[in-house]
């Protein structure tokens, strides 16, 4: 309840128009980080938005250190973080990235998943089904700058970009690696993965819980762009000017006309996919994964 209660809190303060929230980085018009003039800053203590209203880009920075996983927490600022730039008209395009070094995004929060309610089971996957799906169909041209390891939901998140540009570092290794862990990929993670880089790739990856080097990664198209780690933003920021010169509606209309049927196979099943993931993530076996999964983890740190 207390989690729920804080959602709501956050979501009140997040709609208020350009609000500070506590321990955000303020608002601001002198340079940012990657920024020129003019640049704002709002954000959470877990995800920092930079905007650029002269140029209509602003950048999403995940820091939730130390892996950027996807709690139910950062899902929710990240939704909403993204419905108000999409509701404010200055901005056309976002870059997706990490204020975490070496971490793009582990993906989602296990701990989430074990040892919870079925009650927290189903709010939290309902927060992952509406990440992806406002990431998917946005209007917006959402480009992934990728400085760090993807596997699994963090991979899936540069997946629901138009563009994908990667660093050149063999240990930034990407891709959806369910399987590993004892779990399975759901049909619209797979469906994404499907629609970038084809059935048989997509089919050995997943069965395998394949995570491809960066040379790999943009071989079988996981990605549009490999460059040296320091020019990742700004290979990003090259592209964005590339997809603006676009115009919008057209550009948006094509979006939806390509991604549309993949979108609308879970929403017309959000509730069964619901069912379908608490009547999985429940089994014992499952919850036995995850335990010694985290363990190790836990192991790993100490």
């Amino acid at each position: 309840m207390a989690l729920m209660a804080g959602a709501r809190v956050l979501a009140r303060n997040l709609l208020r128009p350009w609000s500070r929230l506590p321990d955000a980085v303020p608002g601001r018009t002198g340079p940012a980080a990657g920024g020129g003039d003019g640049v704002r800053c709002f954000g959470s203590p877990r995800l920092l938005v930079e905007t650029d209203p002269a140029k209509g880009v602003a950048v999403i920075k995940l820091k939730n250190p130390p892996v950027n996983s996807l709690s139910l927490e950062v899902l929710t600022e990240f939704v909403i973080s993204l419905e108000k730039l999409e509701n404010d008209k200055t901005f056309r395009g976002v870059i997706l990235t990490s204020d975490c070094p070496g971490i793009f995004s582990a993906g989602l929060d296990l701990t989430e998943m074990c040892g919870k309610s079925q009650a927290h089971y189903a709010e939290y996957w309902r927060a992952v089904q509406e990440l992806w799906l406002r990431l998917y169909l946005s209007n917006l041209v959402l480009i992934a700058a990728i400085n760090g390891v993807s596997p699994a939901g963090g991979c899936l998140i540069s997946l629901t970009c138009d563009y994908r540009v990667l660093a050149d570092n063999p240990k930034y290794t990407m891709g959806l690696n369910e399987t590993l862990l004892g779990i399975v990929a759901p049909s619209w993670f797979k469906d994404t993965l499907v629609n970038t880089v084809g059935h048989r790739v997509a089919e050995r990856a997943l069965q395998l819980g394949l995570l491809f080097a960066p040379a790999e990664a943009l071989r079988v198209g996981m990605v549009d762009q490999v460059v040296p780690e320091d020019q990742v933003h700004s290979a990003a920021l090259s592209a964005m000017a590339q997809w603006l010169a676009v115009p919008d509606h057209a550009r948006q209309l094509t979006k939806n006309l390509m991604r549309k049927a993949t979108a609308d196979r879970l929403v017309k099943q959000r509730d069964a996919d619901v069912q379908y993931f608490l009547q999985f993530i429940s089994r014992d076996s499952i919850q036995k994964s995850l335990r010694v999964y985290l363990d190790k983890l836990r192991q790993k740190k100490g």
